[in-house]
């Protein structure tokens, strides 16, 4: 055996003092029994400062945030007191100057005749390696903000549309919009009454049409009746048709709505206009299938499919007395909210991507996508005329414009008391929270999986994750 072997084994001090990590022996009250020159150099505190003494008190006393470290939750003290190894990340050590920095260590029993008589920590000093990653994470930020405003800094592109639905003009991926598709994909294989709510300019028609191409009767008449462009008189000859000389000008018989959509579908449109007088002949059609033309006496049946639509509060006109309860319930059977386009911004780039492709064939154009600063001005807009409006400003940029992009050439009048973009932002970011909260209260906090928040949201799990934590949200604990 050498003499150098010798001396370690009869020394093994040697070994320890000889380590690039940093060591610290402890006996069962904490206190140091030994300490190698890799952990003074590392801390800043000689051996002979801190023998036997407690090491906790010195280095391990507070997190990297400067919150208290209790001596009960040390990780080193734990193995003293269970005889488990540890291996620990995410703490910091203090030195003496009162900086502090990361380490990475694990904590071995050592027995005795099958006794824990302390506890052996060695750590090393990461902070080159936290430095690293956290530089390649700056990185690949900076990557990701580089390739995302390389894609976004000209004009979305108009191939970004919702495909499933792009041919029926509902254009859309955030939830609030996504839930109204599925209402109307279930509802869309019966036969059952359907009332459309919504503010003028949502597409109120354009779901009633959908409700019709996606059912059954989809290859018979679709008729619609707009209830506020007729006076009382005529409403009630135009829904149920007349018989030659019912009235002035009556000179033939004329079929009504009602029988022209015979086996297929009748959309009442603005059915909070209805005069009361018409309002108990509709109840009777509703129930009965059956109504006679103005001035006549025959009994016509009909087999339809009725849908209607309002931007009124018709519960409200109800308790007014302006709209028959009983008409009211033979409505109502299966509402559907058309959401107004302030609740659905993020809708607004596929929108528009549709619209310009319909317009580029109207008008000839040959128009690619709209400028990223005109995209954000018509996101921060409130929007009081909805989609109509949205379509009318698009259609007057389209007309103007004289390359492939499209960009706003006029100023837009922003919410009132949204007066700069980070009151704006704020705002934005509200709206945000509140959706996301929503997602995940439907979805009983799930985030991952198939019934997930994230798979809803159409995020990725880490990106949710983030969101939450930057907009703090975190579920509210029962009471």
């Amino acid at each position: 055996m050498s003499s150098v072997i010798k001396h370690f084994l009869n020394d093994p001090k040697l070994l320890l003092n000889a380590v690039g990590e940093g060591i610290y022996g402890f006996d069962l009250s904490g206190n140091a029994v030994f300490i190698n020159p890799a952990a003074e150099k590392m801390t800043g505190w000689s051996a002979d400062e801190l023998l036997g003494k407690k090491i906790h008190q010195y280095h391990h006393h507070s997190h990297a945030d400067g919150s208290e470290y209790p001596a009960d939750e040390c990780q080193i003290y734990k193995t003293m007191f269970d005889g488990e190894t540890r291996y620990v990340k995410g703490e910091v050590f203090w030195r003496k100057d009162g900086s502090c920095f990361p380490v990475e260590y694990t904590s071995t029993p050592v027995y005795r005749d099958a006794q824990v008589i302390g506890a052996v920590a060695i750590f090393r000093d990461i902070s080159q390696q936290v430095e690293t990653e956290q530089a390649l994470r700056d990185a690949l930020t900076q990557v990701q903000s580089l390739s995302e405003q390389l894609k976004d800094e000209n004009s979305y592109l108009l191939s970004e549309i919702n495909q499933n639905w792009q041919g029926s003009g509902l254009v859309g991926e955030s939830h609030v919009f996504n839930r109204m598709l599925e209402q109307i994909k279930l509802v869309s294989k019966t036969d059952s009454t359907v009332l459309i709510l919504g503010e003028n300019g949502t597409g109120k028609e354009l779901v009633a049409r959908n409700l019709h191409a996606l059912s059954a009767r989809s290859e018979l008449p679709f008729v619609r009746v707009n209830c506020a462009a007729f006076s009382p008189s005529l409403l009630e000859s135009e829904l149920f048709g007349h018989e030659k000389g019912a009235f002035t000008g009556a000179h033939d018989r004329r079929k009504g709505r009602f029988e022209l959509a015979h086996n297929g579908t009748l959309f009442l449109d603005e059915i909070g206009e209805l005069p009361q007088e018409a309002q108990s002949k509709l109840l009777r059609v509703l129930q009965e299938q059956e109504f006679e033309r103005v001035g006549g006496s025959k009994t016509i049946s009909v087999n339809i499919r009725v849908i209607a639509a309002t931007n009124r509060d018709l519960w409200q006109m109800v308790e007014q007395g302006t709209f028959r309860m009983d008409l009211y319930y033979r409505l109502n059977v299966f509402p559907i909210k058309v959401p107004p386009l302030r609740e659905r911004r993020e809708d607004i780039p596929m929108l528009c991507a549709n619209m310009i492709n319909k317009l580029n064939v109207r008008l000839g154009k040959h128009i690619q996508g709209i400028a990223k600063t005109s995209l954000k001005k018509l996101q921060l807009y409130g929007w009081p005329g909805n989609i109509r409006e949205l379509q009318n400003i698009l259609e007057r940029e389209a007309i103007l414009a004289n390359g492939h992009t499209l960009h706003l050439s006029q100023p837009l009048c922003i919410e009132d008391g949204v007066n700069d973009e980070s009151e704006i932002s704020l705002r934005l970011d509200e709206i945000q929270k509140a959706h996301i909260a929503e997602v995940l209260e439907l979805s009983n906090w799930k985030i991952s999986g198939s019934k997930g928040a994230a798979d809803k949201l159409g995020l990725n799990e880490s990106t949710l994750r983030s969101k939450m934590k930057k907009l703090g949200i975190v579920k509210k604990r029962d009471i």
